[in-house]
């Protein structure tokens, strides 16, 4: 029998042993089963109400309220992650995508935008194909960026908090292995057409999955927290206008 099993086992047998006790002492005192057992039946006819308001009303406010603290700090692991690599990665592969004029407009987000117009965003990037020219990568400049952010990729891996967020996971994974890929080469230039297509299709499946994590991030700032907000929309990647400092 496991511990958690035994310790609650114990603790069951110990409460229904202190409740037969306290009847019993109800019973020595004052000699009268009649009220006793009105009180035990009423307080049995109560029990599926008591249960209702703590598993069904009372559990739930508390998991609801746990869940958004839970998102909360997860949010917090997504902005260290995009303050720290996400964001300079962005403006990396965006800048080797081909086809990015055609939507890169339509990415600079403005201070007045409402959640209807990050959703129309993010269901033009549904129908938009990510593509990342690997001539236009300056791939000994991105192996030496990735690799210089492992530890911290690792510790944000770490986190068991990511893998409540599919798409950032599948993020992070798609990362991680573009960095050992990475790491695993020498000399770039002299790497096959086969190969450099391999890493392509890599820096691809990060590209397309970093972007919408990024356009939801800002959706989740300009809500909650505008000062935020202010700075990530001056650091833009896709606005070739966008300067830090405020004007």
């Amino acid at each position: 029998m496991k511990a958690d099993t035994r310790w609650k086992l114990i603790v069951g047998m110990g409460l229904v042993t202190l409740s037969i006790v306290l009847y019993a002492a109800h019973y020595l005192v004052f000699h009268d089963e009649h009220h006793l057992f009105i009180f035990f039946i009423g307080d049995l006819a109560f029990v599926p109400v008591e249960v209702l308001i703590v598993t069904l009303i009372i559990d739930q406010m508390l998991e609801s309220r746990e869940r958004q603290q839970r998102i909360e700090k997860l949010n917090m692991v997504i902005g260290t992650f995009f303050a720290t690599i996400g964001t300079s990665l962005l403006s990396q592969l965006s800048r080797a995508d081909p086809g990015i004029s055609s939507i890169e407009e339509r990415l600079v987000i403005g201070q007045d935008w409402k959640n209807n117009q990050f959703n129309e965003v993010l269901a033009c990037l549904n129908s938009y194909t990510c593509t990342v020219g690997i001539d236009r990568v300056d791939k000994e400049a991105l192996r030496n960026f990735l690799s210089g952010h492992e530890d911290f990729l690792i510790r944000i891996m770490e986190n068991p908090m990511i893998f409540e967020h599919e798409s950032f996971t599948d993020l992070i994974l798609a990362l991680d292995h573009l960095t050992k890929e990475m790491k695993a080469r020498g000399d770039f230039n002299a790497l096959p057409l086969r190969d450099l297509n391999h890493l392509e299709g890599d820096m691809r499946r990060v590209y397309e999955r970093l972007v919408p994590e990024w356009l939801k991030y800002m959706e989740y700032l300009k809500t909650h927290y505008p000062y935020l907000f202010s700075l990530a929309m001056r650091t833009n990647p896709f606005d070739s206008r966008a300067s830090v400092v405020v004007h």
